[in-house]
């Protein structure tokens, strides 16, 4: 292990040393604001500390093994004991380096997860159809709620647009991959000559943001419109004002919400949706400088990238990122992401992981 990978350890061993005594201290519920900041920061510390005290009884094992080669009765039993101890430490040694990458501070944020129908007509709003039922069975298998804050349907049955919220643990963490150009190759349920036909659509995968903590918006900025719902609704539609509209004057981003009957609560929504999409447009001028370093393995979550091709005849889903193909294509319509997200998440820690060896 590289001495300022250690000098990094100790530090943290040291401060959860300070911390705990500060813990133990009989006013240390006194000032609950500090209490709370320290038992998070323990609770983020300690494991990599827990590593660390493994990694070195692992080491002195290694030594002791080592110096008792000594005795030719001994050496062959030592030397395998010196091997175990050697493969232990080169295990532990890459469980702490990942556990020393920098946290995302929004991974165990809420997400706006929006999709919108892009080249390919009918069957492209079709797609975000499939898609969107993809994320939401994927939502259902962890076990996270999702609402829906705005749908444009079209007349087939897919959507040119949909947002929605997912609440649940880790939510942004898991999907926030996701980003960029979706690519379909099937044979549309309107082709009567069975060619395939290539459509696709744009998702974007934005942590939820906090209106006070992360982005201050001036109601001198807004314009806020109220206007009647379309689409189903009953007795209800073109009856009242309830939907809204809100324009941000200074980027011209434009959020409608009219999924509730409430004009509250569609306002309360389109609100937390420009939050959202104002906070992602600061996080991807910052990757922009950052790429301009060097280029990200998983990409910029723009848009305009081409990020996965779903082909059905062939039964392959490919994630054009990391080169990876998947012959499961129903089963990842049907929301069985984690091999996608598992690999994605392994990848983008490797490119962390060269970074920080450069860096240490």
């Amino acid at each position: 292990m590289k001495i300022s990978l250690k000098q990094k350890l100790q530090h943290l061993e040291n401060r959860l040393t300070e911390i705990d005594a500060s813990l133990a201290q009989p006013d240390a519920a006194d000032d609950m604001n500090r209490f709370r900041e320290l038992s998070k920061e323990r609770a983020d510390i300690e494991p990599v500390v827990a590593l660390f005290r493994d990694y070195r009884r692992a080491e002195e094992d290694w030594h002791t093994a080592r110096d008792a080669m000594d005795d030719p009765a001994m050496r062959e039993f030592m030397e395998e004991e010196s091997q175990q101890a050697q493969s232990r430490m080169e295990a532990l040694e890459s469980a702490l380096q990942v556990a020393l990458l920098p946290k995302d501070a929004s991974d165990e944020r809420n997400v706006f997860l929006e999709i919108r129908a892009g080249t390919g007509g009918d069957e492209s709003a079709l797609f975000a159809g499939s898609l969107f039922r993809m994320y939401t069975r994927y939502a259902e298998r962890q076990r996270w709620n999702v609402e829906l804050v705005s749908v444009s349907e079209s007349e087939l049955g897919g959507y040119k647009e949909v947002i929605a919220r997912i609440e649940g643990s880790g939510a942004y963490a898991r999907l926030k991959f996701e980003s960029g150009g979706h690519r379909v190759q099937r044979v549309p349920e309107t082709e009567a000559q069975g060619r395939i036909h290539t459509s696709a659509c744009t998702v974007a995968v934005m942590p939820e943001a906090d209106p006070i903590a992360d982005i201050e918006i001036n109601p001198a900025d807004l314009r806020i419109d109220t206007f009647r719902a379309s689409g189903a609704g009953g007795q209800h539609v073109n009856k009242t004002d309830s939907a809204v509209r809100v324009i941000h004057l200074p980027t011209g981003l434009v959020v409608e919400c009219q999924d509730d009957r409430s004009q509250h609560r569609n306002r309360a929504q389109a609100m937390a949706v420009l939050a959202s999409r104002l906070l992602e447009r600061e996080r991807q001028a910052r990757n922009q400088k950052e790429a301009s370093m060097r280029k990200s393995l998983i990409g910029s979550g723009d848009r305009s990238e081409r990020i996965r091709t779903y082909n059905f005849p062939q039964g392959r889903v490919t994630d054009h990122r990391i080169n990876l193909t998947l012959y499961k294509i129903e089963a990842i319509m049907d929301g069985d992401l984690n091999e996608l997200v598992d690999v994605l998440t392994q990848e983008f820690q490797a490119e962390q992981l060269a970074s920080f060896s450069e860096e240490s």
